[in-house]
């Protein structure tokens, strides 16, 4: 797209592409990058989010220092982690992780970190984190089965997604929904806008698609 900088996505989450494709933003490229998830001894979650967004946005940076056609992009990652009290739960893979975060949220509140890493084109990192506060309804041995069942838990912080059928599992959430999801739109718009990045650029023809 002429007329504004590159623009990459340090993710292969598809609701990460799908938030950034609903603020009016279509990234150059997709950098998935592969980094060490496992917390490290004593980490608290607020820490522990911060560090692989950082590390997300290092790698992915390294990666087009190397493309002609990237080098000089903005490059934006993010790392959302769920966590109860000092706890922080799984992205789960396996029916059993799944079950014990659902057991652990059930009735009570967690929240949800999501740590926006955006490089900008001089190579400048800027950084923050979003909280939300969200409660579960308790959840009965039928709620959990069948959910577990559903498989959409897999992958997913916590082992649910807010915006798929686990939605009705939310008796409150205080802050950004979006960040429940995996990016902060507000919060991340308002960092790209504020390093200059033309947020606005897309709107016209993503209200027309």
């Amino acid at each position: 797209m002429i007329g504004r900088p590159k623009f990459v996505l340090a993710s292969g989450s598809p609701r990460r592409l799908a938030l950034v494709n609903q603020a009016g933003i279509e990234p150059d490229a997709l950098k998935p990058s592969d980094v060490d998830e496992t917390p490290k001894r004593g980490e608290i979650p607020r820490a522990y989010a911060n560090r692989l967004a950082k590390e997300k946005a290092q790698v992915a940076l390294d990666n087009i220092r190397l493309d002609d056609e990237l080098r000089g992009a903005f490059i934006l990652a993010a790392d959302t982690v769920v966590a109860v009290g000092r706890r922080i739960l799984p992205k789960a893979e396996l029916l059993d992780e799944a079950q014990q975060c659902l057991r652990l949220l059930s009735g009570r509140n967690h929240r949800v970190y999501t740590s926006i890493c955006l490089v900008t084109p001089r190579e400048a990192f800027r950084q923050r984190l979003v909280e939300t506060r969200v409660r579960f309804k308790r959840l009965s041995s039928e709620d959990i089965e069948s959910y577990l069942a559903c498989g959409e838990w897999r992958g997913k912080a916590g082992g649910y997604a807010a915006q798929g059928i686990a939605g009705t599992f939310i008796v409150k959430m205080v802050g950004s929904y979006s960040n429940v999801v995996g990016l902060p739109l507000y919060e991340t718009m308002a960092l790209l806008g504020g390093e200059g990045y033309p947020i606005r650029f897309g709107w016209l023809n993503a209200v027309s698609a």
